[in-house]
């Protein structure tokens, strides 16, 4: 067969008599083809092996200044300025210039031009810092914890360029201010990843493509996209002066920092090309690939890229391109086919590479030139054709080599909810590694600072910052009746009651609600219209209020029970790690936010070992009070 079995032309024409069923047919098949495209075009498969920068020590950076040194760990202050306290070890980077940022910048041996850049970093209290790609285009690092409307000198900003000889006020210029602030608290870790594309030069060293953030995503939100740089930021090295190549500046002078798992990867090889591309096309519905022999091809020519724009009349049809692929580097390749409406097949060297049926294939490929072959089949009429290929390879960041898919978009607009048009909203949510939560109350605020809450156990699922709810899923056709927060997500674990009745301290945490008397009776609203859940358990009465701290840097939960039960604990937090800090201060889950008891009453809270994690639980009487800061 020369197509997935799936798409049969045969399975949409059963009961062809009914329009409704042929109609239900075309639409599946139709989402089919569009997932299967979108799958493989918009997740990139780097090939290339990544070059983690050793943090044994400072050998891997030019002249290290005494303000930067490895260190085990590494912690920050909530409220003093500049403060990062340090323990002996290996394996994070950290800069600490004191007060009066007497460091210098650090630079990286490795150059690089086109490169994909992740690390994770650590912001002291109202620190300032930035990284610089090629030592010359900056995304600014900042303390921007809480600020709603975020510029270009805020965190994971592409920082301003500057010109002395302009008006105050006016001297900078091009800068590109994150899409939203998702920025973490001071002594939280914070994920990075930077794709950047390096400045293009002809032979005679003229600049003839500029420098680009092709993607920016900041704590697992995608904050630049496709930003163009015109020239270098401010203070970059060299002046205005652009490089094929240059190394990874960290700026270390203007405040404390630290980082760990700084991982880089070049993409400096050269492109596989096709030469002497040649196609046939023949029209009709092919189920089996042809004796080309004894078929003569409706017509055919020369091409210089792949694509499926021919003039082809029919809706039905096979195109087969014939020609040799050029690789200069040798190692393994990636290669993603996709062919909307039918089914594809590719061979290199005359073996298959990306099979029937499939959309990905690698092969290993040695330097030079070999026969290169892709059929298209198209025979679902009401599809419109496209052909997209993409190749990775061994330092060869994924391209198209085809014209793409410009006609298989997906036509649906998002459907995004603005805070101030539904504040609280009933939905699914879906949770990493997690059962569907189907009794989602998801309550939004204007500090850009939103949670869910889970009816069915009365926890905590989730809380966010940045922009609100994509209810596309929800709301688009007939939709599944999820929504899905739109910001950088702190997900609390799989949904499990927050209290439970223990027999000692030692007790493991209850599963289910079985034989808890566990009754949800909705929420109340305030009159600022916050809700407050209500429920029983065990007997007793519970109110569970959450709202967002008035500064928007977290939220703050308060829980009454009305007749406790005996031996009721709350269960506040459950990680990796839990670190005790000061005031009734935890670090959850190695830096990942920040859990301040303010109120339990009398009790002492307990950290204890469950099921291979830590869990923080407190005995409750009348009331307990937390905040969650993030």
């Amino acid at each position: 067969m020369l197509f997935n079995p799936i798409c049969k032309p045969e399975a949409i024409s059963v009961q062809r008599n009914s329009d409704t069923v042929v109609r239900w047919y075309r639409a599946y098949f139709y989402l089919l083809c569009v997932l299967f495209c979108a799958a493989g075009l918009l997740v990139l498969q780097p090939v290339s092996a990544q070059t983690a920068l050793p943090l044994t020590d400072l050998s891997s950076f030019k002249d290290p200044g005494p303000s930067w040194q490895i260190v085990g760990d590494v912690n920050a202050s909530l409220t003093e300025d500049e403060v990062l306290t340090t323990s002996r070890g290996k394996s994070i980077l950290v800069n600490m210039p004191g007060k009066k940022n007497v460091g210098k910048d650090l630079f990286t041996k490795l150059e690089h031009g086109d490169a994909d850049l992740e690390l994770d970093y650590m912001m002291a209290k109202g620190s300032n810092s930035g990284i610089y790609l090629q030592g010359r285009y900056e995304i600014q690092l900042l303390d921007s914890w809480g600020k709603v409307n975020p510029t270009a000198g805020d965190n994971g900003g592409v920082y301003e360029r500057w010109d002395e000889s302009k008006p105050d006020g006016q001297k900078g210029y091009q800068g590109y201010a994150p899409r939203q602030n998702v920025s973490q608290a001071p002594g939280l870790w914070q994920h990075m990843k930077i794709s950047f594309q390096a400045p293009r030069f002809d032979a005679q060293g003229n600049k003839i493509e500029n420098a680009k953030m092709s993607r920016v995503e900041l704590n697992g939100v995608t904050i630049h996209e496709n930003v163009e740089l015109l020239g270098p930021t401010r203070g970059a090295m060299g002046g205005d002066e652009e490089v094929a190549k240059g190394p990874i500046r960290i700026q270390g002078d203007h405040g404390a920092i630290a980082f760990k798992n700084i991982m880089i990867t070049s993409y400096d090889k050269p492109r596989p090309e096709l030469t002497d591309l040649k196609y046939s096309v023949y029209h009709g519905r092919f189920e089996k690939e042809p004796d080309y022999k004894a078929l003569p091809p409706e017509a055919e020519g020369s091409s210089v890229i792949l694509t499926s724009d021919l003039r082809v009349q029919s809706d039905s049809f096979l195109i087969r391109y014939q020609g040799n692929l050029h690789v200069a580097e040798p190692g393994e390749y990636t290669f993603n086919l996709n062919v909307p409406g039918g089914g594809g097949l590719m061979r290199i060297n005359n073996k298959e590479v990306v099979p029937l049926g499939s959309q990905q294939g690698k092969v290993t490929l040695s330097a030079g030139d070999m026969p290169f072959e892709l059929l298209y089949s198209k025979f679902m009429d009401w599809v419109e054709p496209g052909l997209g290929l993409s190749i990775a390879g061994p330092g060869i960041r994924e391209y198209l080599i085809s014209d793409g898919l410009s006609n298989q978009d997906d036509p649906v607009d998002p459907i995004l909810i603005e805070v101030n048009k539904e504040p609280i909203l009933r939905s699914f949510m879906d949770i990493p590694d997690g059962p569907r939560v189907t009794h989602a109350i998801t309550v939004g605020s204007q500090q850009q600072v939103h949670y869910t809450y889970d009816l069915d156990h009365g926890a905590l699922v989730q809380v966010w910052r940045g922009d609100y709810l994509d209810a596309t899923p929800m709301w688009h056709q007939r939709g599944d009746g999820s929504s899905r927060p739109v910001g950088a997500i702190q997900y609390f674990g799989k949904p499990q009651l927050t209290i439970a009745q223990l027999s000692s301290e030692g007790t493991g945490w209850v599963e289910d609600t079985t034989s808890t008397s566990y009754r949800p009776k909705g929420y109340v609203l305030d009159a600022q219209g916050k809700p407050t859940f209500r429920y029983t358990i065990y007997g007793s009465d519970v109110s569970d209020a959450v709202r967002v701290t008035d500064d928007g840097k977290g939220i703050q939960r308060t829980i009454t029970v009305e007749n406790p039960a005996d031996k009721l604990y709350a269960r506040l937090a459950a990680g990796s790690k839990i670190q005790e800090m000061e005031n009734g201060m935890y670090l959850v889950d190695d830096k990942a936010y920040y859990l301040n008891i303010e109120d339990a009453g009398d009790t002492q809270p307990i950290v204890r070992d469950a099921a291979g994690m830590r869990e923080l639980i407190v005995p409750v009487q009348n009331k307990l009070t937390y905040s969650i800061l993030f």
